[in-house]
């Protein structure tokens, strides 16, 4: 389909820990739509969001929202009441992707390589560890690595975890604790294409220290992206099919971005996927813009592929 010149509102802000990220993907957006000719009001969203929309009347939302409410279905359950045509992947999509256990449960019947672990009560830590160390423990519904905490014998979180020591425990009542997988931090992005979606690429991670946290992810040269990644092409290949998979089997929209650990003494039986991103970042140090570069598709040919997808969904539904 030809993209016609369109009034798009990119949603962005909010209210969750990833609000400066999500500001600085909607600005983004919005400035490669503008340049592309196409009118844009920009929401920075707050609880009024749905009669700011309302007054807007958009031919279509860019959802540039990261974290809770603007991934894990609650908006998109609000623009479906609506009526609004928006992008990425819809209601029961994001509630599946944003959680981490109902996540595996969807994809590891599938054969969806994924880590071990279990989902436990912040205050059952303070009493024995979950999982043998070193083990991992993270939030059930945050993104971009937030609050990660990595468990090991020399931490000085204590044995068990002390009730003084910071960590995701003190924030969250609910984490999910997994098996600590050494070895490489691969990422692979999705993007829905006229004849399907496809992966792009295989990108390698490496944080200048530490593990890819939070700050690794959004401060400029605390990481280095190797892309294309330096892995053999059975591992890529993998990467590539797993990522491509979890994206169809999800339901997801638009792009998505797929998190891997591999541990490279293991080969591909060391591949594990972490989790699927539905609305990954679209700021200057995210990886789906990087990868698209690598591809031939500058940041406003990215930009315009996703609305096209979700203008397509939109003339395909009943």
């Amino acid at each position: 389909m030809t993209l016609p010149r369109l009034h798009v509102a990119v949603l962005m802000g909010g209210w969750s820990s990833e609000r400066e990220v999500s500001l600085m993907s909607g600005r983004g957006v919005a400035g490669a739509l503008r340049a592309r000719g196409h009118r844009v009001t920009a929401i920075d969203m707050g609880r009024d969001v749905a009669q700011r929309l309302a007054e807007a009347a958009p031919d279509i939302v860019f959802n540039a929202l990261h974290g809770t409410p603007g991934e894990d279905g609650t908006v998109q359950g609000m623009m479906d009441l609506m009526g609004l045509c928006y992008t990425h992947s819809g209601l029961a999509t994001s509630v599946i992707a944003i959680d981490k256990g109902l996540t595996k449960q969807a994809l590891v019947p599938h054969g969806i390589p994924m880590p071990g672990g279990r989902i436990v009560a912040s205050e059952e830590l303070y009493r024995r560890d979950p999982l043998p160390r070193p083990f991992v423990l993270k939030p059930v519904n945050e993104g971009s690595s937030v609050g990660v905490a990595i468990v090991t014998e020399a931490s000085n979180f204590g044995t068990p975890i002390s009730r003084e020591a910071q960590g995701p425990w003190r924030h969250f009542a609910r984490l999910l604790a997994e098996p600590f997988i050494r070895g490489r931090e691969l990422t692979v992005a999705v993007l829905a294409a006229r004849d399907g979606p496809r992966a792009l690429m295989v990108t390698e991670l490496k944080p200048s220290s530490g593990f890819y946290d939070f700050a690794a992810k959004y401060t400029d040269g605390l990481t280095e992206h190797v892309c294309p990644a330096g892995i053999p092409e059975e591992i890529a290949l993998a990467c590539r099919e797993i990522a491509l998979a979890a994206h169809r089997l999800l339901g997801c929209r638009g792009t998505s971005r797929a998190d891997f650990r591999w541990d490279d003494s293991q080969g591909v039986e060391g591949l594990f996927l972490l989790e699927v991103n539905t609305q990954p970042g679209m700021t200057p140090l995210s990886l789906v813009p990087e990868q698209a570069r690598h591809v031939g598709l500058d940041y406003g040919d990215l930009v315009e592929a996703i609305l096209e997808d979700a203008l397509a969904g939109k003339e395909g539904s009943p």
